[in-house]
Protein backbone atom coordinates (compact mmCIF):
# COMPACT_ATOMS: atom_id res chain seq x y z
CA UNK A 1 0.00 0.00 0.00
CA UNK A 2 1.50 3.62 -0.81
CA UNK A 3 1.61 6.18 2.44
CA UNK A 4 -0.46 9.21 2.44
CA UNK A 5 -0.42 11.92 4.76
CA UNK A 6 -3.23 14.50 5.93
CA UNK A 7 -2.24 17.94 7.33
CA UNK A 8 -4.42 20.35 8.76
CA UNK A 9 -3.49 24.53 8.41
CA UNK A 10 -3.17 24.32 12.68
CA UNK A 11 -0.41 21.28 12.14
CA UNK A 12 -2.37 18.38 13.33
CA UNK A 13 -1.33 15.56 10.80
CA UNK A 14 -2.53 12.12 10.30
CA UNK A 15 -1.07 9.21 8.30
CA UNK A 16 -2.85 6.57 6.60
CA UNK A 17 -2.93 5.00 3.02
CA UNK A 18 -4.03 6.16 -0.26
CA UNK A 19 -7.44 5.77 -1.36
CA UNK A 20 -8.69 6.23 -4.81
CA UNK A 21 -6.20 8.45 -6.78
CA UNK A 22 -2.27 8.50 -5.65
CA UNK A 23 -0.93 12.41 -5.62
CA UNK A 24 -1.90 15.82 -3.84
CA UNK A 25 -5.03 18.09 -3.02
CA UNK A 26 -6.03 20.29 -1.01
CA UNK A 27 -9.57 22.12 0.81
CA UNK A 28 -10.96 22.92 3.69
CA UNK A 29 -12.15 19.64 5.63
CA UNK A 30 -15.25 18.96 6.75
CA UNK A 31 -17.36 16.15 8.03
CA UNK A 32 -20.31 14.44 7.09
CA UNK A 33 -22.07 12.49 9.93
CA UNK A 34 -24.33 10.37 7.32
CA UNK A 35 -23.93 6.34 7.76
CA UNK A 36 -25.18 5.80 3.57
CA UNK A 37 -25.39 8.08 0.69
CA UNK A 38 -21.47 8.22 0.15
CA UNK A 39 -22.19 8.26 -3.92
CA UNK A 40 -24.76 11.16 -3.42
CA UNK A 41 -22.08 12.89 -1.18
CA UNK A 42 -19.02 12.71 -3.63
CA UNK A 43 -21.50 13.68 -6.54
CA UNK A 44 -22.85 16.78 -4.77
CA UNK A 45 -21.47 20.03 -6.20
CA UNK A 46 -22.00 21.79 -2.78
CA UNK A 47 -19.26 19.66 -1.55
CA UNK A 48 -16.57 21.41 -4.44
CA UNK A 49 -13.49 22.95 -3.15
CA UNK A 50 -14.18 20.56 0.33
CA UNK A 51 -12.25 17.71 1.80
CA UNK A 52 -14.83 15.33 2.90
CA UNK A 53 -14.13 13.18 6.28
CA UNK A 54 -16.80 10.43 6.68
CA UNK A 55 -17.68 9.60 10.51
CA UNK A 56 -19.13 6.26 9.83
CA UNK A 57 -16.22 3.87 10.34
CA UNK A 58 -16.93 1.31 7.05
CA UNK A 59 -17.10 3.28 3.75
CA UNK A 60 -17.89 1.62 -0.17
CA UNK A 61 -19.77 -1.52 1.42
CA UNK A 62 -22.27 -1.35 -1.53
CA UNK A 63 -19.90 0.19 -4.23
CA UNK A 64 -21.06 2.61 -6.75
CA UNK A 65 -23.27 2.35 -9.16
CA UNK A 66 -24.75 4.14 -12.45
CA UNK A 67 -27.97 5.45 -10.91
CA UNK A 68 -27.19 7.44 -7.39
CA UNK A 69 -25.06 10.26 -8.75
CA UNK A 70 -26.48 13.45 -8.20
CA UNK A 71 -24.14 15.34 -10.79
CA UNK A 72 -21.96 14.26 -13.58
CA UNK A 73 -19.67 14.30 -12.03
CA UNK A 74 -17.64 13.73 -8.24
CA UNK A 75 -17.25 17.23 -6.75
CA UNK A 76 -15.50 16.79 -3.90
CA UNK A 77 -11.30 17.76 -3.63
CA UNK A 78 -10.56 14.86 -1.52
CA UNK A 79 -12.03 11.87 1.01
CA UNK A 80 -10.97 10.83 3.94
CA UNK A 81 -12.10 7.08 5.51
CA UNK A 82 -11.42 4.85 8.27
CA UNK A 83 -12.23 1.60 6.95
CA UNK A 84 -12.85 0.87 3.28
CA UNK A 85 -14.62 -1.80 2.16
CA UNK A 86 -12.36 -4.97 0.99
CA UNK A 87 -14.76 -5.58 -1.48
CA UNK A 88 -18.50 -4.18 -2.57
CA UNK A 89 -21.52 -6.17 -2.20
CA UNK A 90 -24.87 -5.13 -3.15
CA UNK A 91 -27.09 -6.02 -6.51
CA UNK A 92 -26.76 -2.58 -7.63
CA UNK A 93 -23.62 -2.39 -7.56
CA UNK A 94 -21.36 -2.07 -10.57
CA UNK A 95 -17.63 -1.51 -9.04
CA UNK A 96 -16.13 -0.85 -6.24
CA UNK A 97 -15.41 3.18 -4.63
CA UNK A 98 -12.00 3.25 -4.62
CA UNK A 99 -11.74 2.47 -8.35
CA UNK A 100 -14.63 5.47 -9.11
CA UNK A 101 -12.44 7.68 -7.13
CA UNK A 102 -9.09 6.83 -8.85
CA UNK A 103 -10.99 6.80 -12.32
CA UNK A 104 -11.60 10.64 -11.64
CA UNK A 105 -8.49 11.54 -10.02
CA UNK A 106 -10.05 12.26 -6.41
CA UNK A 107 -6.88 11.86 -4.17
CA UNK A 108 -8.23 10.26 -0.51
CA UNK A 109 -6.88 8.43 2.27
CA UNK A 110 -7.94 5.47 4.38
CA UNK A 111 -6.83 4.05 7.62
CA UNK A 112 -7.27 7.66 9.51
CA UNK A 113 -8.65 8.27 13.26
CA UNK A 114 -11.94 9.82 12.01
CA UNK A 115 -13.64 10.00 15.15
CA UNK A 116 -10.60 12.05 16.45
CA UNK A 117 -10.06 13.74 13.02
CA UNK A 118 -14.08 14.91 13.46
CA UNK A 119 -13.31 15.63 17.28
CA UNK A 120 -10.70 17.80 16.67
CA UNK A 121 -12.45 19.67 13.56
CA UNK A 122 -15.74 20.12 16.02
CA UNK A 123 -13.35 21.69 18.47
CA UNK A 124 -10.85 23.81 16.50
CA UNK A 125 -13.27 24.68 13.51
CA UNK A 126 -13.58 24.11 9.67
CA UNK A 127 -10.21 24.75 8.44
CA UNK A 128 -8.24 24.56 5.29
CA UNK A 129 -6.33 20.81 4.90
CA UNK A 130 -3.90 19.31 2.44
CA UNK A 131 -4.19 14.84 1.52
CA UNK A 132 -0.76 13.44 -0.12
CA UNK A 133 0.28 10.30 -1.11
CA UNK A 134 3.21 11.74 -2.97
CA UNK A 135 4.57 13.80 -0.49
CA UNK A 136 4.36 12.71 3.55
CA UNK A 137 6.58 15.00 5.01
CA UNK A 138 4.02 17.07 7.21
CA UNK A 139 6.33 20.84 7.68
CA UNK A 140 6.63 20.23 3.70
CA UNK A 141 2.72 19.61 3.21
CA UNK A 142 1.65 22.36 6.12
CA UNK A 143 3.35 24.96 3.55
CA UNK A 144 1.26 24.73 0.72
CA UNK A 145 -1.89 24.30 3.12
CA UNK A 146 -1.06 27.74 4.52
CA UNK A 147 -1.12 29.13 0.65
CA UNK A 148 -4.70 27.68 -0.12
CA UNK A 149 -7.68 29.71 -0.31
CA UNK A 150 -9.97 29.85 2.38
CA UNK A 151 -13.59 29.16 2.05
CA UNK A 152 -14.97 32.38 2.99
CA UNK A 153 -14.80 34.99 0.61
CA UNK A 154 -15.23 32.06 -1.95
CA UNK A 155 -17.11 32.75 -5.07
CA UNK A 156 -17.66 28.70 -6.55
CA UNK A 157 -21.51 28.67 -8.43
CA UNK A 158 -20.03 29.56 -11.52
CA UNK A 159 -17.76 27.07 -11.15
CA UNK A 160 -20.71 24.30 -10.77
CA UNK A 161 -23.42 25.90 -12.44
CA UNK A 162 -24.64 24.62 -16.06
CA UNK A 163 -23.24 26.15 -19.25
CA UNK A 164 -25.82 25.77 -20.65
CA UNK A 165 -29.87 25.63 -20.21
CA UNK A 166 -32.02 22.37 -20.10
CA UNK A 167 -35.53 20.87 -19.22
CA UNK A 168 -36.74 18.19 -17.14
CA UNK A 169 -40.08 17.42 -18.19
CA UNK A 170 -43.16 16.51 -15.87
CA UNK A 171 -44.13 13.41 -15.24
CA UNK A 172 -48.16 12.91 -16.68
CA UNK A 173 -49.71 15.73 -16.77
CA UNK A 174 -47.90 19.63 -16.80
CA UNK A 175 -49.12 21.85 -14.01
CA UNK A 176 -46.78 24.79 -14.04
CA UNK A 177 -42.83 25.58 -14.90
CA UNK A 178 -40.47 26.26 -12.99
CA UNK A 179 -36.92 28.12 -13.42
CA UNK A 180 -34.39 26.65 -10.88
CA UNK A 181 -31.43 28.83 -10.68
CA UNK A 182 -28.54 26.45 -10.96
CA UNK A 183 -26.25 27.14 -8.22
CA UNK A 184 -24.58 23.08 -7.83
CA UNK A 185 -28.61 21.89 -8.23
CA UNK A 186 -28.48 18.23 -7.46
CA UNK A 187 -30.56 15.86 -9.87
CA UNK A 188 -33.27 14.68 -7.60
CA UNK A 189 -34.66 18.46 -7.17
CA UNK A 190 -36.07 18.35 -10.74
CA UNK A 191 -37.16 14.39 -10.06
CA UNK A 192 -39.07 15.53 -7.26
CA UNK A 193 -40.61 18.81 -8.96
CA UNK A 194 -41.74 16.23 -11.82
CA UNK A 195 -43.24 14.03 -9.86
CA UNK A 196 -45.71 16.99 -9.02
CA UNK A 197 -46.11 17.66 -12.60
CA UNK A 198 -43.66 20.79 -12.65
CA UNK A 199 -41.69 21.04 -15.48
CA UNK A 200 -38.00 22.50 -14.89
CA UNK A 201 -35.95 24.72 -17.12
CA UNK A 202 -32.29 24.72 -15.28
CA UNK A 203 -30.56 27.61 -15.97
CA UNK A 204 -26.75 28.59 -15.57
CA UNK A 205 -26.35 30.83 -12.39
CA UNK A 206 -25.59 34.05 -14.30
CA UNK A 207 -29.10 34.37 -15.43
CA UNK A 208 -30.42 37.25 -15.33
CA UNK A 209 -34.35 38.35 -14.55
CA UNK A 210 -35.47 38.28 -17.65
CA UNK A 211 -33.63 35.15 -18.86
CA UNK A 212 -35.62 33.74 -16.20
CA UNK A 213 -39.04 35.31 -17.28
CA UNK A 214 -38.12 33.84 -21.13
CA UNK A 215 -38.98 30.52 -19.93
CA UNK A 216 -42.70 31.52 -18.86
CA UNK A 217 -42.03 30.53 -15.14
CA UNK A 218 -44.84 30.27 -12.90
CA UNK A 219 -41.91 30.88 -9.72
CA UNK A 220 -38.18 29.96 -9.42
CA UNK A 221 -36.58 27.56 -7.49
CA UNK A 222 -32.91 29.05 -6.13
CA UNK A 223 -30.90 25.65 -5.68
CA UNK A 224 -28.17 24.80 -3.00
CA UNK A 225 -24.61 24.98 -3.88
CA UNK A 226 -20.85 25.73 -2.67
CA UNK A 227 -19.05 28.66 -1.37
CA UNK A 228 -19.67 32.01 0.34
CA UNK A 229 -23.38 33.55 -0.14
CA UNK A 230 -21.59 36.76 0.95
CA UNK A 231 -20.14 36.48 -2.84
CA UNK A 232 -23.27 36.30 -4.71
CA UNK A 233 -24.00 39.68 -5.48
CA UNK A 234 -25.43 39.24 -8.83
CA UNK A 235 -28.27 36.07 -7.54
CA UNK A 236 -29.08 38.24 -4.61
CA UNK A 237 -30.21 41.19 -7.02
CA UNK A 238 -31.88 38.96 -9.33
CA UNK A 239 -33.67 37.43 -6.58
CA UNK A 240 -34.82 40.64 -4.89
CA UNK A 241 -36.14 41.58 -8.60
CA UNK A 242 -38.07 38.90 -8.51
CA UNK A 243 -39.58 39.34 -5.51
CA UNK A 244 -40.43 42.98 -6.46
CA UNK A 245 -42.44 41.59 -9.58
CA UNK A 246 -44.32 39.36 -7.57
CA UNK A 247 -42.58 36.26 -8.62
CA UNK A 248 -42.93 33.14 -6.01
CA UNK A 249 -40.06 32.24 -4.98
CA UNK A 250 -38.23 28.34 -3.37
CA UNK A 251 -34.70 28.45 -1.95
CA UNK A 252 -32.68 25.46 -0.52
CA UNK A 253 -29.24 25.61 0.90
CA UNK A 254 -27.10 27.79 -0.82
CA UNK A 255 -30.69 29.73 -2.59
CA UNK A 256 -32.25 29.78 1.48
CA UNK A 257 -29.14 31.96 2.31
CA UNK A 258 -29.61 33.94 -1.14
CA UNK A 259 -33.32 34.34 -0.23
CA UNK A 260 -31.94 35.51 2.97
CA UNK A 261 -29.87 38.13 1.48
CA UNK A 262 -32.20 39.48 -0.95
CA UNK A 263 -34.65 39.85 2.07
CA UNK A 264 -32.29 42.00 3.94
CA UNK A 265 -30.37 39.52 6.09
CA UNK A 266 -26.85 38.75 6.75
CA UNK A 267 -24.79 35.25 6.66
CA UNK A 268 -21.67 34.37 8.45
CA UNK A 269 -19.57 31.04 8.58
CA UNK A 270 -20.24 28.17 10.53
CA UNK A 271 -17.88 27.13 13.17
CA UNK A 272 -17.81 23.51 11.72
CA UNK A 273 -21.14 23.47 9.81
CA UNK A 274 -23.87 20.66 9.39
CA UNK A 275 -23.21 17.93 7.01
CA UNK A 276 -25.29 14.35 7.47
CA UNK A 277 -28.89 12.94 6.56
CA UNK A 278 -29.40 12.58 10.53
CA UNK A 279 -29.63 16.64 11.52
CA UNK A 280 -33.08 17.51 13.44
CA UNK A 281 -35.05 20.43 12.53
CA UNK A 282 -38.20 21.74 14.13
CA UNK A 283 -41.16 23.50 11.26
CA UNK A 284 -42.03 25.85 13.68
CA UNK A 285 -45.39 26.50 11.84
CA UNK A 286 -46.68 22.61 12.74
CA UNK A 287 -44.67 22.04 15.67
CA UNK A 288 -42.83 18.81 13.68
CA UNK A 289 -39.40 17.36 14.03
CA UNK A 290 -37.71 16.41 11.40
CA UNK A 291 -34.71 14.07 10.35
CA UNK A 292 -33.01 16.32 7.49
CA UNK A 293 -30.48 16.13 5.16
CA UNK A 294 -27.83 18.88 5.55
CA UNK A 295 -24.81 20.15 3.65
CA UNK A 296 -24.20 23.50 4.97
CA UNK A 297 -20.90 25.97 6.72
CA UNK A 298 -22.70 28.87 6.39
CA UNK A 299 -26.05 30.49 7.81
CA UNK A 300 -28.33 32.94 7.43
CA UNK A 301 -28.43 35.69 10.66
CA UNK A 302 -32.39 36.51 10.91
CA UNK A 303 -33.95 36.81 14.35
CA UNK A 304 -35.70 33.49 15.05
CA UNK A 305 -37.87 35.19 18.55
CA UNK A 306 -39.75 37.80 16.55
CA UNK A 307 -41.16 38.56 13.04
CA UNK A 308 -38.61 40.66 11.56
CA UNK A 309 -39.59 43.76 9.26
CA UNK A 310 -38.26 43.63 5.58
CA UNK A 311 -38.46 45.50 2.46
CA UNK A 312 -40.44 42.84 1.26
CA UNK A 313 -42.46 42.88 4.60
CA UNK A 314 -42.52 40.79 7.46
CA UNK A 315 -40.20 37.30 7.67
CA UNK A 316 -39.90 34.72 10.27
CA UNK A 317 -37.79 32.06 10.69
CA UNK A 318 -40.15 29.03 9.94
CA UNK A 319 -37.37 26.11 11.02
CA UNK A 320 -34.75 26.18 13.47
CA UNK A 321 -32.26 23.63 13.88
CA UNK A 322 -32.36 21.58 17.67
CA UNK A 323 -28.87 20.99 18.27
CA UNK A 324 -27.39 24.71 17.63
CA UNK A 325 -30.50 27.12 16.92
CA UNK A 326 -28.98 27.71 13.84
CA UNK A 327 -31.66 29.16 11.46
CA UNK A 328 -32.93 26.64 8.74
CA UNK A 329 -35.67 28.03 6.81
CA UNK A 330 -37.35 31.56 6.16
CA UNK A 331 -41.17 32.37 5.34
CA UNK A 332 -42.20 35.74 3.92
CA UNK A 333 -45.60 36.94 5.54
CA UNK A 334 -46.54 39.17 2.86
CA UNK A 335 -43.91 38.29 -0.59
CA UNK A 336 -44.58 34.80 -1.96
CA UNK A 337 -41.42 33.31 -1.15
CA UNK A 338 -39.79 30.56 1.44
CA UNK A 339 -36.82 28.50 2.26
CA UNK A 340 -35.09 26.05 3.72
CA UNK A 341 -31.29 25.71 4.98
CA UNK A 342 -31.13 22.07 4.39
CA UNK A 343 -32.40 19.18 1.32
CA UNK A 344 -36.05 18.33 0.96
CA UNK A 345 -34.98 16.04 -1.89
CA UNK A 346 -32.51 14.34 0.42
CA UNK A 347 -31.27 11.64 -1.56
CA UNK A 348 -30.36 9.07 0.03
CA UNK A 349 -33.09 10.18 2.51
CA UNK A 350 -34.52 10.90 4.98
CA UNK A 351 -37.82 12.00 3.20
CA UNK A 352 -39.19 14.42 6.62
CA UNK A 353 -39.23 17.19 4.56
CA UNK A 354 -40.34 16.19 0.96
CA UNK A 355 -43.43 17.64 1.68
CA UNK A 356 -42.31 21.15 1.18
CA UNK A 357 -42.18 20.76 -2.57
CA UNK A 358 -45.88 20.23 -1.80
CA UNK A 359 -45.94 23.50 -0.30
CA UNK A 360 -43.70 25.61 -3.25
CA UNK A 361 -46.70 23.59 -5.65
CA UNK A 362 -49.20 24.99 -3.10
CA UNK A 363 -47.41 28.62 -3.18
CA UNK A 364 -47.77 28.70 -6.98
CA UNK A 365 -51.02 28.15 -7.04
CA UNK A 366 -52.25 30.65 -4.59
Amino acid sequence: MTSAILVLEDGRAFRGEAYGAVGETFGEAVFNTGMTGYQETLTDPSYHRQVVVMTAPHIGNTGVNGEDDESSRIWVSGYVVRDPARAPSNWRSTGALSDRLAAEGIVGISGVDTRALTRHLRERGAMRVGVSSVDTDPASLLERVRTQPSMAGANLVDEVSTDSAYVHEAEGEHRFTVAALDLGIKRNTPRRLAARGVTTHVIPASSTVDDVLAVGADAVFLSNGPGDPATADHQVEVTAELLRRGVPVFGICFGNQILGRALGFGTYKLKYGHRGINQPVMDRTTGKVEVTAHNHGFAVDAPIDRVADTPFGGVEVAHVCLNDNVVEGLRCLDARAFSVQYHPEAAAGPHDADYLFNRFVELINA
